[in-house]
């Protein structure tokens, strides 16, 4: 096969270019206009809902954290039922809402029927998520 002569319509003649260490020619094409259908004015039909349906069931992680704190192993290994773990947060401080490991707000824990939850007391502005992601 190293000794048959490049076949010219299956590109030979671009190899045979760049073995020799010329830029293969370009070949020649017909060129028309693009055509596009036109812009609605931006209102979304019935339809166009039922297209974004699908996202609604998709889960999220959210995550809570309430604080954090870090020790060497010795101490970790010392911890038994009942230690406490000291946090860098004071009582009553906001909490950090995180979904799916991005920061979305803060709120408030609160306890309803013996349950935690969280209220949100603030939304993260969208320029500020995406200062956070970098």
């Amino acid at each position: 096969m190293a000794n048959e002569p490049l076949d010219k319509s299956n590109g030979g003649d671009d190899w045979a270019s760049a073995l020799a260490g010329q830029e293969p020619t370009a070949p020649k094409t017909s060129s028309r206009p693009a055509n596009f259908a036109e812009l609605g004015d931006g209102e979304t039909n019935q339809s166009g809902n039922q297209n974004l349906d699908f996202l609604l069931d998709i889960p999220l992680k959210v995550t809570v954290q309430m604080g954090q704190t870090s020790m060497i192993i010795n101490k970790m290994l010392q911890l038994t039922q009942g230690s406490v773990v000291e946090l860098d947060k004071a009582a009553g401080e906001p909490v950090e809402i995180f979904v799916n490991n991005k920061l979305l707000g803060k709120g408030e824990v609160i306890v309803i029927n013996d349950r935690f939850g969280v209220r949100i007391t603030e939304i993260i502005s969208p320029s500020d998520r995406i200062k956070s992601m970098g």
